[in-house]
């Protein structure tokens, strides 16, 4: 399982008029933790971080995945160079699973990759994204990564006549991105490092004098 991290220095830009550079770094990173506290629970399942981020990747060592530098942006090549290290270790399944999604949760995952087929999609809640995308092989077909990737993977799995299941769950559908995003995690009243990370930098009270 890929988990792909941007530079933190360019990670969650949406979020700017919330928080500053240095908070969103620490937002993303709890973030991560929070995602490889599920990855990491599964059976059977290497976990790799890429990244071009020093930071990133030490929490990944520290905390058992495997480290990938990335070799060039963006996220498209990215998945592209782990789609290779993968198919080069003789693996016949590649599952991308983003690093915003800090609801989620081992058994929803559990879900996802022991959905049979050569082609599983999650989507986030809007149905435009693609918060997981698992490949049987790794290149079944193309990773279309960004905006309205959701319909791209489904049609291009038509296009090669491949079947492709959907896993729809709360768990990997919420996806972090804007301010309204902040609201909602903190009225899940899950716990996790970026639940933690929300309320020690005040966030419901910055939402509430943007208001």
């Amino acid at each position: 399982m890929a988990v792909p991290v941007k530079a933190l220095d360019r990670a969650k830009r949406r979020l700017s008029s919330l928080l500053s550079p240095l908070e969103r770094a620490s937002l993303t990173l709890a973030m991560l933790e929070d995602v490889l506290d599920a990855a990491l629970a599964l059976p059977g399942w290497d976990t790799w971080v890429i990244s071009p981020d020093e930071a990133v990747l030490e929490i990944a060592s520290r905390r058992g995945a495997r480290p990938v530098t990335e070799d060039k942006p963006p996220l498209s090549a990215a998945i592209r160079q782990v789609e290779e290290e993968s198919m080069g270790l003789g693996a016949d399944a590649l599952a991308v699973l983003l690093a915003d999604v800090p609801l989620v949760t081992a058994e929803a995952l559990s879900t996802a990759v022991r959905t049979l087929g050569p082609v599983v999609v999650s989507p986030s809640r809007d149905e435009g994204g693609t918060n997981l995308l698992l490949r049987r092989p790794p290149r079944a077909i193309a990773a279309r990564f960004g905006r309205d990737s959701y319909g791209k993977h489904l049609a291009g799995a038509a296009a090669r006549g491949l079947p492709a299941a959907e896993v729809r769950r709360p768990e990997l559908a919420f996806d972090l991105d804007v301010p309204a995003d902040v609201e909602h995690l903190l009225e899940a009243g899950r716990d996790g490092r970026t639940r933690s990370v929300c309320v020690d930098l005040e966030l419901a009270e910055r939402l509430r004098v943007r208001t």
